[in-house]
């Protein structure tokens, strides 16, 4: 055999030596993977990520946790999810993630779970069970004090007052709110009107263009995102008239000049008006007692009767309460139904407004006045009244003091009641927002009626309104 025959033949055998070990390694790795495959299929879906803002969710309504899984996902029905604590909330399933939406805040510094049952994916395999657990950071709020020894001053603080860090100060501060990302202050210059935007911790201010000179009343923002809202009056109104407490809205996110909200019909001056939760939609009530249901432009308002005041709108629902010449009712904003407010079983006091606790069915907090037989004010009790009248008292004011406002806390954990404390020794100052000098904020946990602080000072970040 000659020696280019023998190189040949040699050449082949290693040829077909590649090809064998080639075939081997590849059905090695396809066996590798379809036993992967069928492993990950035997075992069910299992979460490979989690998605999840303990402190965004007790700031607000909206929060989310977010499981992605190692397969696509059969629809998941919320009969399948658990949350402990209970609270609302919605599903939706797409590819391989599910999502759990709060529609309410959560109740800070607190442990959460996550359980979605006979979570099965879209091929064959067992169902599995998904958990996850998470914890909620303490809560904290703004709060304003005036006249303190630089100014009018802003303070980031915890619920004990034990952390009170001043982030913006002025002379001169009316009102202010918080949205999810920024501060909106209302200050007077000058004897001029200015609203200041700035970062949550008072840095980068910058003005929301005013329509002219004039006045700023009844300062909003919405529960969610950065829309806020303002009445605004001329400076000057004259026989020829003028602007007088028109509605503005804009966002605190941008620079774009506020938009005049135009209503029809009779009077279009604005008494009181809210958001609506989770809406682009306010509820307002005009000068002539009009009830009406808008959005952000108001040619289309949607007529609900008269009304003397708007009391609130709980969070996280379509129900507002307002008091009408029969009585207080129970509007239901989605469908323009309505039923009277139950009445308090056995109140210890004259009832007064009642401030909605977030949620459906979950009651509202009610102020009580004892008069006594002599006509002489003795008491203010603060109490939770449920849906069917039951009151529960949280915290009594004595009859030395003036109850001003009582607002809840966004998942309704809390209480805050601004008291005048010896209201007749406790001049009122002489700004627009007239208010007494000394002002204490109670903190009440609803549930246990226990007080956790009085601090110094009002506008409780999270009140929707203004006291008064």
């Amino acid at each position: 055999m000659s020696t280019d025959s023998r190189r040949v033949r040699a050449r082949r055998r290693r040829g077909r030596g590649y090809l064998l070990a080639f075939g081997a390694v590849v059905a090695a790795l396809v066996l590798v993977g379809g036993v992967g495959g069928v492993v990950a299929v035997a075992q069910g879906p299992r979460v490979t990520d989690v998605q999840v803002d303990p402190s965004a969710a007790v700031a607000a309504s909206g929060a989310r946790v977010i499981l992605t899984t190692t397969q696509s996902l059969a629809k998941i029905d919320p009969s399948q999810v658990e949350v402990q604590p209970a609270t609302p909330f919605t599903v939706d399933t797409s590819g391989r993630s599910v999502g759990i939406r709060f529609t309410l805040p959560l109740r800070d510094d607190s442990d959460y779970s996550v359980t979605v049952h006979d979570v099965r994916g879209l091929g064959a395999g067992p169902a599995a069970t998904l958990t996850e657990t998470f914890r909620t950071p303490p809560l904290q709020a703004f709060l304003l004090q005036r006249g303190t020894s630089s100014g009018d001053t802003i303070f980031h603080t915890d619920l004990h007052g034990d952390a009170g860090l001043p982030v913006f100060t002025h002379p001169h501060i009316e009102d202010f709110r918080a949205t999810a990302n920024h501060l909106v202050i209302s200050v007077r210059e000058d004897d001029r009107a200015r609203v200041i935007i700035t970062d949550l911790d008072g840095k980068n201010p910058r003005d929301i263009p005013l329509p002219g000179p004039g006045f700023v009343s009844n300062l909003q923002s919405a529960d969610r995102g950065e829309r806020i809202g303002f009445t605004f009056s001329d400076a000057t109104l004259g026989t020829t008239g003028g602007r007088e407490s028109k509605l503005f809205t804009a966002s605190a996110a941008d620079e774009a000049p506020p938009v005049e909200v135009g209503l029809n019909g009779g009077d279009v001056r604005v008494a009181d008006w809210r958001f609506v939760p989770d809406t682009d939609s306010m509820l307002v009530l005009t000068f002539d007692f009009r009830l009406l249901l808008t959005d952000a432009q108001g040619g289309n308002a949607a007529p609900l009767g008269t009304a003397q005041s708007i009391d609130g709108i709980a969070r996280g629902s379509s129900i507002a309460i307002v008091e009408r010449l029969e009585g207080i009712r129970e509007i239901n904003l989605s469908d323009g139904s309505e039923q009277p407010l139950e009445d308090p079983v056995d109140p210890p006091g004259m009832p007064g407004r009642a401030t909605p606790v977030p949620g459906t069915g979950t009651g509202t907090l009610r102020s009580f006045a004892d008069i006594g037989s002599d006509g002489a004010y003795r008491s203010t009790t603060i109490g939770h009244v449920d849906p069917d009248g039951a009151v529960r008292p949280l915290l009594k004011v004595p009859g030395t003091d003036t109850v001003l406002q009582t607002c809840v806390s966004p998942s309704g954990r809390y209480a805050a009641v601004l008291v005048a404390p010896q209201a007749v020794d406790n001049p009122f100052d002489r700004y627009q927002l007239p208010l007494p000098g000394r002002l204490q904020t109670h903190l009440v946990e609803i549930d246990t009626g226990q007080e956790l602080s009085a601090l110094q000072g009002f506008d409780l970040s999270w009140c929707q309104v203004p006291p008064g």
